[in-house]
């Protein structure tokens, strides 16, 4: 099987920062995209940041220029810095990995448990 373990998140005060990072573990063979999502309270979950294997990046509108995410592929995780947050960023945050077991093209979508990022103003 395969597990997504995040870490990272906690409270911080508007204009902080905080660093959260993400590892999968278990029957890997590779590891495509990677990203994080979030969900706030009465929201539907969306996406924050994504990078391919090849490291090409895509961000949210909304957190352009503030969050950068980046990846070890070697340790098969995913980091998001977050800089200059809002009260707006809080939310429980989710890694997301689509992950091969075996050579065949098939892959899995997971999730982690997700983590709670709470900015107060």
């Amino acid at each position: 099987q395969v597990q997504l373990v995040e870490s990272g998140g906690g409270l911080v005060q508007a204009g902080g920062s905080l660093r959260l990072s993400c590892a999968a573990s278990g029957s890997i063979f590779s590891i495509s995209a990677m990203g994080w999502y979030r969900q706030a309270p009465g929201k539907q979950r969306e996406l924050v940041a994504v990078t391919t294997s090849g490291g090409t990046t895509n961000y949210a509108a909304s957190v352009k220029g503030r969050f950068t995410i980046s990846r070890d592929n070697a340790k098969n995780t995913v980091y998001l810095q977050m800089n200059s947050l809002k009260p707006e960023d809080t939310a429980v945050y989710y890694c997301n990995a689509e992950i091969s077991r075996d050579p065949s093209p098939y892959k899995y979508r997971y999730w982690g448990q997700g983590t709670q990022v709470t900015v107060s103003s």
